[in-house]
């Protein structure tokens, strides 16, 4: 549940650089995904055709302020884009560093504490740290989307560990892994660790398949959840015997 919205799919699918908008449509019906994440920049040069296009996924939309670098150009980005698509979402987006695409946490939020007074509904992208993530929530944010790698890199969980202390320590705050996500086991593996949900562009845009990717990532996604809520066995540093050795003969 994100701001009070119940959704049955834990897959988030971003829209850029697919081939062509019917591939874009069949890829999103494919998934399964219910949110769908667009850029203003991408409004600003299809107008309303794109627009129309994305309304016949029935997906809510996503709105993202990406290509921010400061938080009064977040600022600005995301109230065009409340006027624009008519929603308080806002994933919102102030990049740091301009080759690995690190959120800058001061500017975050900074934003992010603006854009809640205005009554947004933020989606914060973010790092694994504990202490941002704290801020945010101080400033009004009710989900935190912490990266699993650089954009587009398809580097999967750098940081796992990382990733584990966000989840024990925002226990009740829904945690979406934003960025860095390559492959349906990389997804996967995110969701045994009860996270809840995947934030995914790239892998899926630029496969040779985008919808076969598509139906791949949501049912890996599905997966992942079902093994978290069916209970996980605990990894042991030595070899234990699934067959009782009990009732074994004695042959000496």
């Amino acid at each position: 549940m994100f701001y009070g919205v119940d959704l049955t799919s834990r897959l988030m699918l971003g829209t850029a650089q697919y081939p062509s908008p019917a591939v874009l449509l069949e890829a999103i019906e494919a998934s399964g995904a219910e949110i769908i994440t667009v850029s203003l920049r991408r409004e600003g040069v299809a107008g309303a055709a794109f627009r129309n296009i994305l309304s016949e996924s029935r997906c809510r939309l996503l709105p993202n302020t990406a290509g921010c670098h400061t938080a009064r150009e977040a600022v600005t980005t995301a109230r065009m884009a409340r006027e624009v698509f008519g929603t308080s979402w806002i994933k919102l987006e102030v990049i740091g560093h301009a080759d690995t695409l690190q959120p800058d946490p001061f500017a975050l939020v900074e934003a992010a504490r603006v854009l809640c007074a205005e009554g947004f509904e933020v989606f914060p992208y973010t790092t694994e740290d504990l202490i941002v993530g704290e801020k945010l929530l101080e400033a009004g944010c009710r989900v935190l989307m912490p990266w699993g790698a650089p954009i587009g890199s398809g580097q999967g969980l750098r940081n796992p560990e990382g990733l584990r202390t966000m989840r024990a320590h925002f226990s009740g705050i829904p945690l979406v892994v934003d960025a860095g996500i390559g492959a349906p086991s990389q997804a996967a593996q995110a969701m045994e660790m009860g996270l809840d949900a995947i934030l995914l562009n790239t892998a899926v845009a630029k496969a040779v398949d985008p919808a076969a990717m598509a139906r791949a990532f949501g049912r890996a996604i599905q997966a992942g959840r079902e093994a978290f809520e069916a209970g996980l066995m605990p990894r042991r540093d030595m070899a234990c015997a699934s067959t009782p050795v009990f009732g074994l003969a004695e042959l000496a």
